[in-house]
């Protein structure tokens, strides 16, 4: 049976499958989200709220004041690349309902493999046999073959 390879990052994804290690990558699909080139500021409009800090009086006399931003840990940016990460895991979701592949092989980088990760549901995630941690989206197809091991195609022989 099949194996499905993802390579994926934060913009794009192509999905391959092969059914031995010495077959060649067949590209069967590719989702790209062009939000994600956008720089955060290109979100939202306006800046973060402030907050002003006074520290406690000494002495009789008034305290320092300090002011900051409270932008937190919400950026637009990841939130984006989660909405992606999502999109992808309905598609391998609809493509294993659909009988497609047996294995799954998730090539991205760090950060976003664990957005990916996150984002597949249990059926789909049963099935990764391999994960590598490695932005190869901009590599050719000969690149991503050898991070595949060979012994995720043995059972399959």
């Amino acid at each position: 049976m099949r194996v499905r390879i993802v390579v994926a990052a934060q913009s794009e994804a192509r999905f391959y499958d092969t059914d031995h290690f010495d077959s060649d990558l067949k590209l069967v699909g590719r989702l790209t989200d062009p939000k994600a080139r956008l720089h955060d500021r290109d979100f939202k409009s306006d800046r973060p709220g402030r907050v002003y800090d006074h520290a406690p009086p000494a002495t009789g006399r008034r305290g320092g004041v300090g002011h900051h931003g409270t932008g937190g840990e919400r950026h637009p940016h990841r939130h984006e690349a989660g909405l992606f990460a999502h999109q992808i895991a309905a598609a391998l979701e609809s493509a294993l309902r659909q009988d497609q592949f047996k294995r799954l092989v998730l090539v991205a980088g760090p950060r976003f493999l664990g957005e990916l990760r996150a984002a597949l549901s249990k059926s789909v995630d049963s099935t990764v046999a391999v994960q590598v941690r490695k932005d190869l989206v901009h590599a050719a197809d000969k690149v991503v073959h050898q991070y595949l091991p060979r012994e995720i195609f043995a059972e399959l022989m």
